[in-house]
């Protein structure tokens, strides 16, 4: 369906235009008509399906350039993904004259003061700070005819809710509810009751939250044997651009110190980080000055590069989800992707239930030898050889390279340069982590908190999850939400896996 046909006024319809935007996807075909007609919406649709826009057309829309007073409310889970939805809100109420501002945590609030000062119209930001201006009177919120809560399931596994509740009663009861959410599990419906009335669901089918663009592998390791199985991968693949998951801050930094070293280029993500910092490496990133994004689940909301071409999970997520929106860093635009998951002996039943929710079975990989990689390695370094020749003006090295070549042999030569070119393969230590609990011995599922143990329902500030991807299907369920840093059981299950392995290199 086209943006024309959607309602949309012709300010707006100029903005969409000029991003180059002419058909709406599902989702915003779907929400967009019901909010515009001032409906509450419980939308489910995964990262990269355009939800953004979903609400915040509707959202600039409404917006009484007249009325001094915040309007909308966005919360969102993260900075990342506040930042976000801000700069998207911008972008299409610039037309219109709307001014949408974003606060959030590790960031001089005394900015975001100013910032608010400026009487913004639409105001996006993570809760605690929310509440913070809120309490500090910097924010007021009894003018708000829109409130939008976005990744629904990431605050409530971040133990939100109660920030939440306290932010929804500043908000006048007479307004406007959207909430989106990728996954829709009982505790999201049950949050629509409490903030909703007779909210209208759209869903995106099931077969539309995966993509057949992402094909999907695992390999069987010991804990050991990763970092240098996943090297030699991205020697025999040759990846682009590429993000890896861990479950924690820690294997977060060891990993990515581990790639530098052996001449990858690397960067790690992670909650500990500065905003400053955060916001250097993801610039890097996506203008391809960092190859390889080490990211735990957390600091990874709110990427939104559609140039990715591989993910990587280091350590398999402790829930479902979490590999659902992992993997939709990649196979996007219509490109295709590769997800690679490192599965321990243990993991076994994780890996079966993220093929239940996914409804595709994974291919297994064979690890590749140090061999294989090492002849990886040399296509590329062939490659880059070849085109050093075409780029280098050769004559002020010509007696040089006459002396060497009257003294050595010219594959001597050749080979000395191959080895320059190749990998450094300095040894790495990884710090070994203590395994995810095996599902099939404890006999239930369970929840987990701050500290560690088990509970039954519940929040507490807790984790997030990335991605997406479809390939081969079949039926079956799964599901779960976790941290990074945390453990969390999900149901055992049964079902064989074939034993057919192989070794892959990167389509081009």
């Amino acid at each position: 369906m086209k943006f024309r046909e959607l309602g949309l006024s012709e300010d707006l319809l100029k903005a969409i235009e000029d991003k180059g935007f002419k058909e709406a996807t599902p989702i915003q075909a779907e929400t967009i008509p019901l909010s515009l007609q001032g409906k509450d919406v419980l939308g489910q649709a995964q990262t990269g399906t355009g939800k953004t826009a979903a609400f915040a057309l509707p959202i600039i829309e409404h917006v009484d350039l007249d009325n001094p007073n915040v309007q909308a409310l966005v919360i969102s889970p993260t900075r990342e993904l506040a930042i976000q939805t801000q700069g998207e809100i911008s972008r299409f109420g610039k037309e219109k004259g709307v001014k949408a501002v974003s606060v959030f945590g590790g960031s001089d609030i005394r900015r975001q003061i100013q910032n608010l000062k400026r009487k913004p119209q639409v105001v996006v930001g993570t809760p605690g700070r929310l509440l913070d201006h809120i309490n500090r009177r910097t924010l007021k919120l009894d003018h708000v005819k829109t409130l939008v809560l976005d990744e629904a399931d990431d605050m409530l596994d971040m133990g939100f809710l109660d920030d939440i509740e306290s932010i929804v009663k500043q908000v006048p009861e007479e307004r406007q509810t959207l909430l989106f959410s990728a996954t829709m599990p009982p505790q999201i419906k049950r949050v629509g009751v409490q903030f909703m009335k007779d909210p209208q669901q759209v869903t995106i089918k099931a077969k539309e939250l995966t993509t057949d663009l992402v094909d999907q592998y695992y390999i069987r390791v010991k804990q050991f044997e990763k970092f240098d199985i996943m090297t030699r991968f991205f020697d025999i693949q040759a990846p682009k651009v590429t993000i890896v998951f861990c479950r924690t801050k820690r294997r977060v930094d060891e990993v990515s110190k581990g790639l530098l070293l052996r001449g990858y280029r690397a960067a790690g993500i992670h909650g500990d980080l500065t905003q400053n910092r955060r916001s250097q490496i993801m610039k890097d990133f996506k203008h391809d000055k960092v190859d390889v994004l080490v990211a735990t689940d957390v600091a990874a909301r709110g990427i939104d590069i559609s140039s990715v071409t591989h993910v990587y999970n280091y350590d398999i997520p402790q829930d479902s989800e979490s590999y659902v929106h992992r993997i939709g860093r990649t196979g996007r635009a219509g490109r295709h992707g590769v997800s690679m998951t490192f599965v321990e002996p243990n993991e076994t039943s994780y890996l079966r239930d993220i093929e239940k929710l996914t409804k595709v079975r994974m291919l297994p990989l064979k690890p590749p030898s140090a061999d294989e990689a090492l002849k990886g390695q040399l296509e590329v370094a062939t490659k880059e050889i070849g085109s050093l020749i075409e780029k280098t003006k050769m004559e002020p090295f010509s007696e040089a390279s006459d002396e060497l070549l009257e003294k050595y042999d010219a594959k001597e030569l050749v080979s000395v340069l191959l080895s320059k070119m190749t990998r450094n393969q300095v040894k790495v230590h990884i710090t070994a982590e203590k395994p995810l609990p095996n599902k099939n011995k404890r006999g239930h599922g369970g929840g987990y908190h701050r500290g560690g143990g088990n509970r039954r329902g519940g929040f507490k500030r807790g984790g997030n999850r990335n991605g997406g991807g479809n390939r081969r299907r079949y039926n079956g369920n799964g599901g779960g939400n976790h941290r990074d840093d945390h453990k969390k059981g999900n149901r055992s299950s049964n079902h064989k896996r074939p034993n057919k392995s192989f070794t892959i290199k990167n389509k081009d």
